[in-house]
């Protein structure tokens, strides 16, 4: 989006209600389920689960003796944009977007065990895969099957529009770990492209006239980049922290807070599940704002490295 203006101090008073403002008027703008709506599977899977738990109590022993400290596993990223046009609006993401979200993807991992660099990226015009793909969908199959790179360790990003079918509404979806070996084409993360970081980019002059442009995400509440956080979280292997609601294994860490239902918005002090502390509604794998966020737990971090090592060879 453009904003031509006569003169500097126009430019200034936009500046001022950009930075202020939320980013809900744009022609970007591209409507999500509020609350957050991940296409995420969730199926538990104790075979799985009972192959992971002596690999997570193994690291939490190692680290509890002071034999090992967290070690950052670097994760390869092909990020394939997915477009129905040229314009900002139909997909199009600009190298410094991509930038801001691989730089929102190692800032919100840092200190969990992984780090993620950029190897390639790719733009490809497809107005169908775009409105279309979504989960359990023949474009999102044709997509994959055409752009996927690298093996078990590299993750793929592919951002859509989510304008239609199976996808409407969302904001993401992911595979897990334990899924690459019986299906390694479908393997990777499928995000809306608007949720990638907002920033406002470079003031130009001509005639004189200043121009703004806002680059990056435009989805209000869902801009901050998070929403690749989450859903690589999913692709590290964690469950929802809502996964199983009160009862039973929940999402399989001990130092997640049981949580009946997914939080929406930024709910402070809500508990829905009697004992174990408030709901953690801050942790990236609920469906809180991006702005309420904030990082996972040392058992997230712990169960990632345990997936990531049987599956992933990471």
């Amino acid at each position: 989006m453009r904003f031509t203006f006569g003169s500097a101090s126009a430019v200034l008073s936009l500046l001022s209600f950009a930075i202020a403002a939320p980013n809900t008027g744009s022609s970007q703008l591209y409507p999500v389920s509020d609350p957050r709506s991940c296409g995420t599977v969730e199926i538990w899977d104790e075979a799985v689960e009972e192959l992971i738990r002596p690999r997570v109590a193994a690291i939490q022993a190692s680290r509890a003796s002071g034999l090992q400290k967290r070690a950052s596993k670097n994760v390869p990223v092909y990020f394939h944009a997915i477009t129905k046009g040229t314009a900002v609006s139909d997909g199009v993401l600009s190298a410094a977007a991509i930038s801001g979200q691989m730089k929102a993807l190692n800032d919100q991992y840092a200190g969990f065990g992984y780090s993620f660099t950029l190897a390639a990226t790719t733009t490809t015009l497809n107005a169908d895969w775009f409105s279309n793909a979504g989960p359990s969908t023949s474009q999102q199959d044709a997509m994959k099957a055409a752009l996927r790179k690298g093996g078990a360790n590299a993750l793929n990003f592919y951002s859509v529009g989510f304008e239609s079918g199976s996808g409407q509404g969302l904001l993401g979806y992911a595979t897990f770990p334990s899924s690459y070996s019986s299906a390694p084409y479908d393997d990777g993360v499928v995000f809306l492209f608007s949720s990638v970081p907002g920033r406002l980019g470079p003031l130009i002059s001509k005639a004189w006239q200043l121009t703004v442009k806002l680059e990056g995400g435009a989805t209000a509440n869902y801009d901050q980049g998070k929403t690749a956080t989450h859903e690589a979280g999913h692709w590290l292997g964690l469950y929802h922290t809502f996964q199983g609601g009160c009862f039973g294994s929940g999402d399989g860490v001990a130092d997640t807070a049981p949580e009946l239902t997914s939080a929406s918005g930024c709910p402070t002090g809500r508990d829905t599940c009697l004992g174990g502390g408030v709901d953690p509604i801050t942790n990236y794998m609920d469906y809180s704002y991006d702005a309420c966020m904030t990082g996972f737990t040392a058992g997230q971090a712990d169960r990632m490295s345990a997936m990531t090592a049987q599956y992933r060879g990471l």
